[in-house]
């Protein structure tokens, strides 16, 4: 593909599937299963939850998320952060935004608490299908979890080819899956076309009504159908709205027809242990392995999608300077949301390893699963109402307010599940909390603290030492954010203690949103013997810095950056110390002659 080209019509949908709808399209594994583990399999009771399904996926994943929320973006990326990026422009400072700020942050973890779990579950759940082979019924639990850790670690290795290289190899895959699913339903439905009456409205009601308490917390188990709506919006930036769109379309079809089917199969064989594979089983002995094979395959690709979702999240994080600074790799030539972390992606196998270790079984992860999404999803219906109602398209506000009393509906459900597993939800949502929270808070004090010069105040004193004479020989180049901020290290530096040369450079460096492209602006004279370069260059530009400076006729002697070494006796900034110590300094990533860099320490009492 040239750089900049736009995937075909149906390209796209198929890296879609692939990219975005592995989560929500392996959820059939399980969710049946484990609602009717303690609801009774009767008719009413088997049309009544079909209805809740299929309004379920209506309300919370189409109107929600396909319809209302894509609507909303930032430079083509979604997600919570992006909606209070969007918000900040409309509110004025005070406790509405200071509520959205946190929400936002809210949001984002919650979604990071689901990227562990999510891969864990579908795994889990597809591997444990092996006991339905005849000869493997007693396959050992610790050889099962052996299975899926392999299958984990292996996924994880695949990251780093870019998400744009797996999309590609996991969409036809995610196309083989979902028809699976269709054609596997169509054929049990043709037994009972009834049941595609569950359609109506009428039967989840009843249900309701019927079951009082007890149907209220069925819907905790109901949203199981959902998980993974989520990543419509958190991946939009990954592939554009449109293909994710159109591809919606097509997995939600295969999705209801899929549920109805195993609907079907339940009423005749309540006696089964998983209605998906037996389902599958009883309809075509034959295909049961490779259907099996390819369960694997599709769960490991609902992990990729909840993976991606948590690149973009913290990819967002950092670009908003709410996550510290971490190298990132982009690894696509026409998409700069297309990344790989590699810290994140370590540090995500190894929390996904301690969750299959801690909970065993796929059924004993259903009980903690659901929290997290929930409170994602309600956290988002509140912001997009904030944003339709300050916008021209306040009809949608309506709509925005019922998905949101939905959503809330289903997070009050959930909060039964907190003694079951789901404070493992609040735990891994907790870590990148508190870590928002200490970095967000403790740039703003040591921003404070180093209290920076504005130009004209810096170029009074720095003429005055100039005009001394006493300069060294030769160029010194000085990092910068911009130019006409000046930072305490190059105070320090030239004002305090007269380290001056004939001539000096500030040089800043900018990355723009085009993936190639080179701008550099040199502004001569500031002062006398003081210039500064501008670089603007593309994401995914390989910068040569020395090339640059040296077709500027700049070749400098010594190159200055700036280190902070904060000083503190409160315990939070101890701990904002320690996470900036470990956060690589900018001036790593660059290929500089390391014998010319000179760090300057600036300590800074917090």
């Amino acid at each position: 593909m040239k750089n900049g080209a736009p995937d075909s019509y149906w390209s796209g949908i198929v890296k879609a599937m692939g990219l975005v709808f592995g989560d929500i399209g392996t959820s059939p594994i399980y969710t049946l299963t484990v609602i009717f583990a303690l609801t009774p399999a009767t008719l009413q009771n088997v049309f009544g939850i079909l209805s809740l399904v299929f309004w379920t996926l209506t309300l919370l994943v189409s109107a929600e998320y396909a319809w209302l929320a894509m609507s909303l973006s930032r430079k083509g990326e979604g997600g919570t952060i992006v909606l209070k990026e969007i918000l900040v422009r409309m509110l004025k400072p005070g406790r509405q935004l200071a509520f959205v700020v946190f929400l936002s942050y809210l949001g984002a973890c919650l979604l990071l608490g689901d990227g562990v779990i999510t891969p864990a579950i579908s795994i889990l759940s597809a591997v444990e299908g092996l006991e339905l082979i005849p000869g493997l019924e007693h396959t050992g639990q610790g050889e099962l979890i052996l299975i899926a850790a392999v299958i984990a670690v292996g996924l994880f290795l695949a990251q780093s080819k870019g998400t744009d290289k797996v999309a590609g190899a996991f969409g036809p895959i995610m196309v083989l899956w979902f028809s699976a699913l269709a054609l596997s339903g169509l054929a049990s439905i043709s037994a009972m076309p009834s049941i595609l009456s569950a359609i109506n409205p009428y039967y989840a009601l009843q249900f309701m009504l019927h079951h009082g308490l007890g149907g209220f917390f069925v819907l905790s188990e109901v949203i199981l159908c959902a998980t993974g709506g989520e990543a419509l919006y958190a991946d939009m930036g990954h592939l554009g709205r449109r293909p994710i769109l159109r591809a919606w379309y097509f997995a939600f079809a295969a999705l209801v027809i899929n549920y109805f089917g195993q609907g079907v199969y339940l009423l005749d064989h309540p006696e089964a242990k998983n209605y998906l594979f037996g389902m599958v089983q009883h309809q075509a002995p034959l295909f049961y392995i490779p259907f099996l094979i390819l369960t694997v395959l599709a769960t490991v690709i609902a992990s990729q999608a909840m993976i991606s979702g948590v690149f973009s999240v913290v990819y967002q994080g950092i670009t908003t300077r709410i996550l510290p600074l971490l190298r990132v790799e982009f690894t696509s030539t026409h998409l700069k949301s297309q990344i790989y972390l590699s810290s994140v992606n370590w540090t995500l196998m190894l929390a996904v390893l301690v969750v299959m270790l801690f909970f065993k079984r796929s059924e004993h992860l259903a009980a903690a699963y659901g929290l997290a999404v929930t409170g994602t999803m309600t956290i988002t219906g509140i912001m997009m109402v904030m944003i339709f109602s300050r916008t021209t398209k306040k009809w949608k506000v309506p709509l925005a307010v019922a998905v949101t009393v939905v959503d809330l509906v289903f997070f009050l459900s959930c909060l039964n599940k907190i003694p079951h597993g789901g404070y493992w939800s609040i735990v891994l949502g907790s870590i990148p909390f508190c870590t928002i929270m200490v970095w967000t808070r403790g740039q703003r004090a040591l921003y404070r603290a180093l209290k920076p010069l504005d130009f004209d105040t810096f170029d009074l004193a720095y003429r005055q030492i100039y005009a001394k004479g006493k300069n060294i020989p030769g160029t010194a180049l000085f990092f910068v954010k911009e130019w006409s901020v000046i930072p305490p290290y190059l105070v320090h530096c030239i004002i305090r203690s007269n380290i001056i040369y004939e001539r000096n450079v500030l040089i800043s460096i900018m990355r723009t949103d085009e993936p190639y492209g080179l701008k550099v602006e040199l502004k001569r004279a500031l002062s006398a013997g003081l210039d500064a370069i501008e670089i603007r260059a593309g994401y995914l530009e390989i910068l040569n810095i020395e090339g640059v400076l040296k077709e500027n006729g700049i070749q400098e002697k010594v190159i200055f950056y700036g280190v902070e070494d904060i000083v503190t006796d409160n315990p939070v900034w101890k701990l904002f110390a320690t996470i900036k110590r470990q956060t690589p300094n900018f001036v790593q990533f660059h290929n500089l002659p390391p014998a010319k860099l000179q760090g300057v320490v600036t300590r800074v009492e917090m």
